[in-house]
């Protein structure tokens, strides 16, 4: 296998070639979580996976509940089936508070401040309320808890990785918080090994191939557990060397050879570029700059390489696409361009201009 291929393969492993999934939870689930602090990006990168998928139906999906947008994996944004997030808080939520412990401290965030505010926060949402961060900010503060903005994040973050609260219906542009149980009654909460196994399964059978060190990154777990989660599921998955490094995937795919000439339009933080310690596979080092390592800004795929960013312009019911190609391109990938930025505009609901 080389490294061409290995891009090839995830794309169809991330169901950028050709995705299989109609269900925005199912896909989330398959992938195991997806990064989500671009709310506009995010939403057309599980639509990218999708076949004939729109805004409205994954805004739809999160505002019902079935999917969840928290602080999972690593300190920032993510969506997660709402069958899986109780396990994977359980098992990623140690590791990011151990991240932001510095800032807890630095904010004068105690075990006794988390405490009390968790059970204001039950107290203000309970009965399927759904606030805003300034609503919820006001009932803190009725209680003498400070609440500058960056306190404010830190205490909200923290009483998502506790479990106390999730996303909320948004009420048209502002994000609100409810309390996750009863957002998500019950639980499917695996612990331990079996837990560990489960994540390692997700991450490799939708990235790979990938490596053990592209699995720490993508997961946040420490070397040990990442490395022992690899051992309990290598059952299920083969592994070429290349370049003297182990890749990991699932059993029963086979090298691509052919192109896979459909471009793809990816939003910022994209799982095919961030889910990877190493981007080489995607990102030729000439190109980092530009993008931002390939997580800040929108990039242009061609046959599994990031070839160009873009932007939008949005217009009342129109959105322009601007692309800034790093090639020079032929007239048959401009064409296939076109028919993304028109997927695209159809996504959303708009018009191409």
């Amino acid at each position: 296998m080389t490294i061409p291929e290995v891009a090839k393969l995830r794309l169809i492993n991330q169901q950028l070639a050709a995705p299989t999934f109609t269900d925005p939870a199912k896909l989330v689930s398959y992938l195991g979580a997806v990064q989500a602090q671009d709310y506009a990006g995010s939403k057309w990168a599980l639509g990218l996976r999708l076949k004939n998928s729109s805004e409205i139906a994954i805004e739809k999906a999160i505002n019902d509940g079935k999917i969840i947008r928290t602080h999972l994996l690593r300190p920032t944004w993510h969506y997660v089936a709402a069958a899986d997030i109780k396990w994977m808080l359980q098992l990623s939520a140690p590791r990011v508070n151990a991240f932001n412990r510095s800032m807890y401290r630095k904010h004068g965030l105690d075990d006794a401040i988390f405490k009390k505010t968790n059970k204001i926060l039950i107290k203000t949402l309970q009965g399927n309320k759904h606030l805003t961060r300034t609503e919820i900010a006001i009932a803190l503060q009725d209680a003498k808890i400070v609440t500058d903005e960056l306190r404010l994040i830190l205490l909200l973050m923290h009483a998502e990785l506790d479990g106390i609260i999730c996303n909320g219906i948004k009420q048209e542009k502002q994000f609100t918080y409810t309390l996750l149980d009863e957002r998500v009654p019950g639980s499917n909460l695996i612990k331990g090994d079996e837990a560990l196994a489960e994540l390692a399964k997700k991450y490799f059978i939708s990235r790979g191939p990938a490596t053990v060190q592209d699995f720490i990154w993508w997961s946040g777990l420490s070397v040990a557990d990442a490395k022992k989660a690899v051992e309990i599921i290598k059952p299920a998955l083969v592994s070429e060397i290349i370049d003297s490094k182990i890749y990991w995937m699932k059993k029963g795919i086979s090298v691509v050879n052919e192109k896979l000439t459909r471009p793809q339009l990816l939003p910022a933080f994209d799982e095919y570029t961030i889910a990877y310690k190493d981007r080489s596979a995607a990102l030729d080092p000439k190109h980092a700059k530009q993008t931002g390592n390939g997580i800040f800004s929108p990039q242009l795929i061609i046959d599994g390489k990031v070839s160009g960013t873009w932007k939008r312009t949005l217009k009342k019911d129109k959105v322009n696409v601007e692309i800034n190609p790093f090639i020079k391109l032929t007239k048959a990938q401009q064409m296939a361009i076109d028919k993304e930025i028109e997927r695209y505009a159809d996504f959303l609901g708009l018009t191409a201009f």
